[in-house]
């Protein structure tokens, strides 16, 4: 016979800060159009797991001339719902560095020799 053991009693389930991370750079990519230069953000996360709260805060490249305030919001809703929906996290702070921009002449590479934008 076996033991039911209510939810209460059985623990909980950790999720490590690089998991977190993982997603929401996933997330990122997914509010991104596909094949632009931002194909390869990259994430850090900070966990308050007695809260269920977590600070993220992700990097990405965008294409230029773009709305850039737009990317970012729906870069940051995306992390925002997929992270409560796959880590059943609230994420309290999510910060979207713009690390490079990219035009139509640099080919969104990110080459050395690509010219910067000012």
């Amino acid at each position: 016979m076996t033991t039911v053991v209510p939810a209460a009693e059985r623990g909980a389930t950790r999720i490590a800060e690089r998991v977190v991370a993982k997603l929401a750079a996933q997330a990122a990519r997914e509010a991104l159009p596909p094949g632009g230069p931002g194909a390869r953000p990259s994430a850090t996360a900070v966990l308050r797991p007695a809260r269920g709260l977590a600070r993220i805060r992700v990097a990405v490249e965008l294409a230029y001339p773009s709305d850039i305030g737009a990317q970012c919001g729906a870069v940051r809703r995306r992390i925002v719902s997929r992270v409560r929906e796959l880590a059943d996290l609230e994420a309290s702070e999510v910060a979207v560095d713009v690390e490079r921009l990219h035009t139509a002449e640099s080919g969104g590479t990110g080459a050395a020799g690509a010219r910067r934008v000012r």
